[in-house]
């Protein structure tokens, strides 16, 4: 994945994010790639949120680290149980997560925080094949933001679940489960959760606060068994 160019828009950003920095950033050897995801291999719930932050992940080299939206999301994984520390500030801090994944639908760091329909198809088979991978462990999901959920069901379809139709709707606290389905025959129901995303826009509002994330990651946790 960190070698994919297939965007040239994105290729571009990624790499001009690199070059031009930010101030306090200076010294930074940016990662400036397609960020992978982030997690134990053997996950029972997964995080997709969106893209790569300009100078947070595609910086750092790491899903949600080095940023505002980063430093929210895993101070509350840290309150509930599923993170050892409450802060990401760089690749080999010492964070670790239990029995989560984080992951996204699109993974080069897009202009304005907004990726295409396009880039959002064209990078979709590699949160398909991670999907995959989870499916053995995986039991609960929890989608950050409507753009995020847009993009994570025909993902999830596409990796062996069903999706009911019409497609559930975004909402924070949204509910559905999906049944397992394809080659690997009947498996262990998935919850999925939809929660507000963790950008400053939400969280500088109060749209969304820390007490909501807690009670969503809560629920995916218990619902995932951890």
């Amino acid at each position: 994945m960190s070698g994919c160019r297939a965007c040239p828009r994105l290729v571009r950003w990624r790499e001009e994010a690199a070059r031009i920095k930010r101030p306090a950033y200076r010294e930074w050897d940016y990662w400036a790639r397609p960020v992978p995801g982030f997690g134990p291999e053997g996950a029972a719930l997964a995080i997709i949120g969106l893209a790569p932050a300009a100078h947070g992940g595609n910086r750092t080299g790491r899903m949600f680290t080095g940023d505002r939206a980063g430093d929210f999301l895993y101070a509350a994984l840290y309150a509930v149980g599923l993170a050892n520390q409450p802060e990401a500030t760089h690749r080999g801090d010492g964070l670790e997560l239990r029995g989560v994944r984080i992951t996204a639908p699109v993974h080069c760091a897009p202009p304005a925080n907004r990726p295409t329909t396009g880039e959002r198809d064209t990078c979709r088979p590699w949160l398909v094949q991670e999907l995959r991978l989870l499916r053995p462990t995986l039991r609960s999901v929890v989608v950050l933001g409507g753009f995020g959920w847009q993009a994570a069901l025909p993902a999830l379809a596409a990796a062996g679940w069903e999706v009911p139709r019409p497609r559930p709707s975004f909402a924070h606290g949204a509910r559905t489960t999906l049944r397992a389905v394809g080659a690997e025959g009947a498996g262990a129901p998935l919850r999925v959760f939809g929660c507000y995303h963790v950008s400053q826009q939400n969280t500088f509002t109060g749209r969304l606060t820390p007490a909501m994330l807690r009670d969503v990651l809560r629920s995916a946790a218990e619902a995932a068994g951890l």
